[in-house]
């Protein structure tokens, strides 16, 4: 039985994937096995993982016939997994040559905690993004990374994707939700989250590639991928709000209501987006962003209301 299990979902990443592969195979440690699962990849894709597989007895290849999504993708490669710790990438990230080496070693003191890592922001090229900022939490500014971090984490999901390491008989029953398209990997985390404590290398041991065919790289104008996103990401919010209102502190319900009006705001559901930011505003009055910034919260209430009057015109 392998260390541990690395599962990597592929799909049309031929430009890319090679890299990938040998940042995992090159770490410096060699009882790891590599599970890669090719979503029925158009280009090359295929090809190369197999030529990978021909030559390095570590890598397994699960091939899909036609298209099934990220979640399904990557739960067939967790449910082949025989590591006893697990870890993930996507196939156009890459990992620095010590990163398991720096996790399993935090691990030896407690095999329960969920360890990431910091990351670097690259483009298509391999070359850093200076431009959103020298590393990936600097760019998400992330909150509270280590220990319990279930609160912060069901606001929004900060956690560097392609660098989680935990015990593979942790995830239990745990599995992508199938339903979700683009927050799966949060539900995942928040899942983790409810039961076990996090840790934070500072370290950017991984590199998230950004680049025109990822769902980070969609700046530009709302279109029908990010109304799915902010549908699944009002979903989450508002279930774990629902079934946990223990684990959530007054400030981390109303960051988690921040982000459910926003996600209600960009859908065009006014009343809802209005409704959340008060609910936010009422549940902690005194939360530092309130103090620091009490007119933003008068305005959006003033746009929303004069809108609503507009509407009914």
């Amino acid at each position: 039985m392998p260390l541990v299990s690395v599962v990597m979902p592929s799909y049309n990443h031929e430009k890319f994937v090679s890299e990938t592969i040998e940042s995992v195979l090159g770490q410096d440690f060699d009882d790891l096995e590599l599970i890669i699962v090719d979503d029925a990849s158009t280009d090359a894709s295929r090809q190369i993982i197999q030529k990978y597989a021909a030559e390095d007895a570590r890598v397994r290849v699960i091939l899909h016939e036609t298209n099934c999504g990220i979640s399904k993708t990557m739960n067939d490669g967790i449910e082949i997994a025989q590591g006893k710790f697990l870890a993930w990438t996507a196939s156009d990230d890459v990992w620095k040559k010590d990163k398991l080496s720096k996790q399993l070693a935090v691990l030896e003191s407690n095999e329960d905690l969920i360890v990431w890592t910091d990351g670097e922001l690259i483009d298509e090229g391999g070359q850093r993004i200076q431009r959103m900022g020298p590393t990936f939490s600097a760019w998400s500014g992330a909150e509270k990374k280590s220990g319990d971090i279930f609160r912060a984490l069901s606001a929004r999901n900060y956690i560097c994707p392609p660098t989680p390491l935990f015990k593979r008989e942790n995830m239990g029953s745990i599995r992508y939700d199938e339903r979700l398209k683009y927050s799966n990997d949060w539900k995942v985390l928040l899942d983790l989250a409810k039961k076990y404590e996090f840790h934070f290398i500072p370290e950017p041991l991984a590199q998230y590639r950004i680049h025109a065919n990822n769902t980070l790289a969609h700046a530009g104008p709302r279109n029908e991928a990010h109304r799915v996103e902010s549908r699944e990401i009002i979903t989450i919010i508002e279930g774990t709000l629902s079934e946990w209102p223990h684990r959530n502190s007054a400030e981390a319900k109303a960051n988690a209501l921040v982000t459910l009006g926003l996600n209600y705001y960009n859908l065009g559901q006014n009343r809802k987006a209005l409704m959340s930011y008060f609910r936010a505003f009422t549940s902690a009055p005194f939360r530092r962003s309130n103090l620091q910034y009490p007119r933003r919260f008068f305005r959006f209430t003033r746009s929303m209301l004069r809108r609503r009057i507009l509407e009914r015109k």
